[in-house]
């Protein structure tokens, strides 16, 4: 195996580099490790131009393998890699963000990116390996691409930064935050955080800059060495036509298209514009061009859109750049339904609806790097009527998942513990009307059914997307003029050049999504964006609690009850008894579901009353006996010594023939029968855990028969 091999310091670990000759064929690879964790990354670009597309087509995969850490995962009838998990999904995600704006996408080559996990020692995440793996892959090829770019990830321990933290070391982390960047800009970012302050968020960024440095020269280094020459695919020219057409006769009235408030109205105004345009351009320049009209096409927009911006300060719809568009905030809309909130932000209207369930709820999930139980999912949809369009229904697309971990990572740090509230929650935001911002305004949504189900929430999230329009966006300069947007909108997020997601409480930041379309922003933007985003959800938060202030007191009556109890761990064995038939016997008469866990925590989950009846059932099986207790049991079995009484489910205990009345008995049947109901008392119990019982010192019995009772029977005679 041919190879050559590179290492340099990262973070305090070694991060070793590989170009063996295992992927031959692509056009370029790399195998990057750090600790134990391995990835192998392709780049491949293909020779012929796809047809018919107005788009540049880049695929990202990131694929999991469970050999990398040891296992054999799958369904029980098929023990193989299926569909990828949502992990695989958001990494394959996050691996694209970070390479995509560094393409020319006039290409219409499609180019493939491939990293496939081969090792993971459960401590270094795949994810940066994977990212560098990628630029490496890609900047030693003869793909063209304007990289490389550096990766990291920051954590913060006890108020410390964390360069690529340890797994471990995240599980005491207030922040976990992602970067990719080149030539000290940055073009992509993604954090989750607890309620971590702006201020921290930029010392975290400029703690970053030079560690970005550092990974991007050693890259440039073997790059310099081993990389191969770029091969530019031919790309279609404008003819010269295009520009005096466009400037004679769509100019002005494209402008005044772009500037039309109502989405539907400025959609269907430009539906038709468009094909004005597509009809007079071909008919005088030739079919062979139409995918050169698209794109001039869009070109001009995007040049309309960032001239008025930046030199006017004129946004589509005509608000100031830190103006938020009209907002509107609802709760229990929906009968039935646990907890309900609506949250509307211009066009954009989304509706949450969460549910409530037991512990045993919890979704599982397993998978190459994972395995642990989730006990809070949020979904979103977008169904393709939001955006006015028709489209495929069906299982979420990349695009959905993202959006919805992107707002679940929002929620997770003001949810309460599973001490404090035992249920297991689901979210699902409904996306109904899009222009903008669907996965911040599912924050604000679902922040809303939360409260409105009773959840006791630590403090509203609110979530708000921030735009950018930069001079010269495709250039190297260092301080280009810029203008940061609150509160994007459609037109704004397609031709502007960032789309910067902020969510969190009063309190700090939650979430972190940011995507560019240009080479990469200053912490000068960044700065100025985080500022004008925590002003924009302070407002947003506003009008939240002025539809609910705080989480309701009350669950819905439609949601289960859980009542929580605390037996000893030893006595699990009794509660789930023999194949499971005393836990199962329980749930069938009550109707209560039951979770136990190893410390001995039972939860029982269903309505009121078949919570309440099903606790007193495991209590009875669950008590730990004492001296002196009394109880109402039955008579199970007779013997010449005495009767066995069942005072509890499975639980008997031995009445001596002495302890049965308080005179002296011959006979037990003279006494007692099997099937009686009887008081019993605990008097005693020996080292075995055996129940000894008196019925005689806690009720009088009469005797079966009157024979048997002495005929000058008296207190005084039994006292002798």
């Amino acid at each position: 195996m041919v190879t050559k091999k590179y290492t340099t310091d990262f973070g305090g670990k070694t991060l070793s580099v590989e170009f063996p000759d295992l992927a031959e064929q692509a056009h370029g690879s790399a195998l990057v490790r750090l600790g134990d964790t391995v990835i192998l990354a392709t780049a491949v670009m293909s020779q012929n131009i796809r047809e018919g597309i107005d788009y540049f087509p880049l695929t990202v995969d990131y694929e999991e393998r469970f050999y990398a850490a040891g296992r054999i995962l799958g369904s029980r009838f098929i023990r193989r890699e299926g569909r990828p998990s949502e992990e695989a999904i958001l990494i394959s995600r996050l691996i694209d963000r970070g390479l995509r704006p560094l393409f020319n996408h006039k290409i219409r080559n499609e180019v493939q990116v491939v990293a496939l996990a081969l090792s993971f020692d459960g401590e270094n995440e795949p994810d940066i390996p994977a990212i560098l793996a990628a630029s490496l892959a890609l900047g030693t090829s003869s793909v063209p691409w304007s990289g490389p770019i550096g990766a990291l990830r920051i954590g913060r321990v006890n108020g410390e930064f964390v360069l690529n933290p340890l797994r471990s070391e995240l599980e005491k982390s207030d922040l976990d935050l992602v970067l990719c960047g080149k030539d000290g800009k940055i073009n992509m970012a993604e954090a989750g955080a607890k309620e971590v302050p702006e201020e921290e968020i930029l010392k975290a960024l400029e703690f970053s800059q030079k560690k970005l440095e550092k990974i991007e020269i050693f890259q440039k280094e073997v790059i310099r060495e081993l990389g191969q020459e770029k091969v530019m695919p031919p790309l279609k020219e404008e003819p010269e036509k295009l520009a005096e057409i466009f400037e004679k006769n769509f100019r002005s009235r494209l402008e005044e298209t772009l500037y039309l408030k109502e989405k539907k109205v400025r959609n269907q105004t430009l539906f038709k514009l468009k094909e004005e345009w597509d009809e007079k351009v071909t008919k005088e320049v030739g079919e062979e061009f139409k995918e050169v009209l698209n794109r001039f096409w869009e070109e001009k927009i995007d040049e309309i859109v960032h001239k008025n911006i930046l030199e006017k300060e004129l946004r589509p719809d005509g608000r100031g750049l830190k103006e938020l568009r009209p907002l509107w905030a609802g709760v229990g809309i929906l009968p039935r339904i646990h907890g309900s909130g609506l949250f509307y932000r211009g066009e954009t209207h989304v509706l949450s609806l969460a549910t409530l369930g037991g512990p045993g709820d919890t979704q599982l999930v397993e998978g190459m790097s994972i395995r642990a139980k989730k006990r809070f999912m949020h979904h979103y949809n977008f169904p393709p009527f939001a955006p006015g369009e028709t489209g495929r229904m069906g299982n979420p697309g990349r695009r959905e998942i993202g959006h919805g971990a992107l707002a679940e990572r929002s929620l997770l740090p003001i949810l309460p513990g599973i001490s404090e509230f035992p249920y297991t929650i689901r979210v699902v935001s409904e996306v109904l009307s899009s222009n903008g911002s669907t996965s911040m305004a599912s924050a604000c949504a679902s922040t809303l059914a939360l409260m409105d189900a009773g959840v006791p929430i630590k403090r509203p999230v609110a979530g708000i997307a921030m735009g950018l329009v930069m001079e010269n966006p495709k250039s190297e300069i260092r301080n280009p003029k810029f203008k940061v947007l609150t509160d994007i909108q459609g037109p704004e997020d397609h031709y502007g050049d960032m789309d910067f997601k902020s969510a969190g409480t009063s309190q700090g930041v939650s979430a972190i999504q940011m995507d560019v379309k240009v080479l990469g922003v200053t912490l000068e933007i960044l700065r100025q964006t985080l500022a004008d985003a925590k002003a924009a959800r302070e407002k947003i938060l506003a009008v939240m609690l002025s539809a609910l202030p705080a989480p309701r007191a009350e669950l819905s009556q439609y949601a289960p009850r859980i009542l929580t109890l605390k037996i000893n761990p030893e006595k699990i064995r009794e509660l789930i008894g023999p194949g499971g038939k005393m836990i199962n016997a329980i749930i069938a008469e009550t109707g209560a579901t039951i979770d136990v866990e190893q410390d001995g925590t039972v939860f029982v989950t269903g309505s009121k009353e078949a919570s309440e009846k099903a606790l007193e059932k495991i209590k009875e099986v669950t008590h730990e006996y004492q001296v002196g207790e009394t109880f109402e049991g039955t008579i199970s079995r007779i013997f010449d010594f005495g009767a066995m009484v069942e005072f509890a489910p499975k639980q008997e205990g031995l009445v001596h023939i002495s302890e049965l009345a308080p005179w002296h008995v011959k006979n037990v049947t003279d006494v007692v029968d099997i099937g009686d109901r009887v008081k019993v008392k605990i008097k005693s119990i020996d080292e075995l855990g055996r129940i000894n019982l008196s019925i005689k010192e806690v009720a009088s019995l009469e005797p079966k028969k009157q024979a048997a009772k002495p005929a000058t029977w008296s207190p005084k005679h039994q006292s002798r």
